[in-house]
């Protein structure tokens, strides 16, 4: 029963939690950004470029009758460097990226620095202590309260 109490406790420590939710939630956003990017971000740039279709651009790594798709080539098993769908993976990429940026940028933005630590020089050893300590840490010698 040890085991399960241990396993019960560790599963449901906040960051395991926290961790899950953040899985959960980051999985979801990825569909969403893939969607996004072959829905809506690579259709007007493809147009721009002359009609090209990103997830149609393969190359065939056989000789013979090339295949005229890429779904083509897939059905019939042909091995093929497929870089149009690897365009479209490193713009999610870039999107995700982007957004998690602005993300923590935001959240910086909105949390209060910490105040620096305030500091003095041991009068013994001269390295940098705590204003308030009444015990140096690096030469143990007892200091004198500052106040």
């Amino acid at each position: 029963m040890s085991f399960l109490k241990d396993f019960k406790d560790f599963a449901m420590r906040g960051n395991v939690v926290d961790l899950a939710v953040g899985v959960i939630i980051g999985a979801a956003f990825g569909k969403i950004v893939t969607s996004l990017v072959n829905d809506v971000v690579m259709p007007p740039i493809g147009l721009l470029l002359g009609g090209v279709d990103f997830s149609n651009l393969f190359i065939p790594l056989t000789t013979g009758a090339a295949p005229s798709s890429f779904a083509e080539a897939k059905a019939a098993g042909i091995p093929m460097i497929a870089y149009g769908l690897f365009l479209n993976t490193v713009f999610e990429f870039l999107i995700i990226a982007l957004c998690i940026f602005t993300v923590i940028s935001q959240i910086k933005r909105f949390t209060p620095a910490e105040a620096p630590v305030e500091t003095r020089k041991c009068d013994y050893c001269r390295e940098a202590i705590a204003d308030d300590a009444t015990r140096c840490p690096h030469c143990t010698a007892e200091l004198a309260i500052k106040e």
